[in-house]
């Protein structure tokens, strides 16, 4: 009896699954008719990418080294999808604004302008400032632990989980690294 409720359970789940989409700007139509005529053409509007290789043309997208982006743009995997995408997304968003229309999210991040090649310049700062925050919390607590409070005879804290907390410690900065590198792209 139980194992029909679990399948009836997966079944309304995967249905929901394939009926919702992630945000609401990636199912307006005009969104999504201009991230394709730029996949297909390498231009939105006026603007045109020399990294968009063009499928009409037949030019593959294997360039010579000295012809590919840098490396500090490469981290980020800007290709020619993902600028059709901002690009599009910020033409949408001028047009919604005319029509006196509120933003709308696009692919679960709200339409924020690049500014120095990041996207979301205030969320990486943030994400820094966390980061820094928990190194210094960590560093604090190595200090106090193994220069300020006394230490067994093998020369172990008397806190028998402060391994614990050096793993928490180094599990939260990396999540704070993370956040602030997918808050940049």
């Amino acid at each position: 009896m139980i194992d029909h409720y679990w399948i009836a359970f997966i079944v309304v789940v995967s249905w929901l699954l394939g009926v919702l989409d992630a945000s609401a700007g990636d199912a307006d139509l005009q969104y999504r008719a201009c991230v394709k005529k730029c996949e297909e053409t390498g231009c939105v509007g006026q603007r045109c990418f020399p990294h968009c290789k063009s499928s009409m043309e037949g030019v593959s997208n294997d360039v010579p080294w000295y012809m590919q982006e840098p490396l500090y743009l490469q981290w980020k995997q800007w290709d020619c999808q993902s600028d059709c995408r901002y690009y599009c997304m910020l033409d949408r968003e001028k047009e919604r604004e005319a029509f006196g229309h509120g933003p709308i999210k696009y692919h679960g991040k709200w339409p924020f302008k690049r500014v120095y090649g990041i996207q979301e310049p205030v969320s990486v700062g943030f994400s820094a400032l966390n980061l820094a925050m928990h190194f210094y919390g960590w560093l604090s607590f190595f200090i106090l632990l193994y220069y300020k409070l006394p230490l067994n005879k093998d020369k172990k804290a008397y806190y028998e989980y402060a391994s614990l907390w050096h793993i928490y410690g180094f599990l939260s900065m990396n999540s704070w690294f993370w956040s602030a590198a997918f808050h940049s792209r």
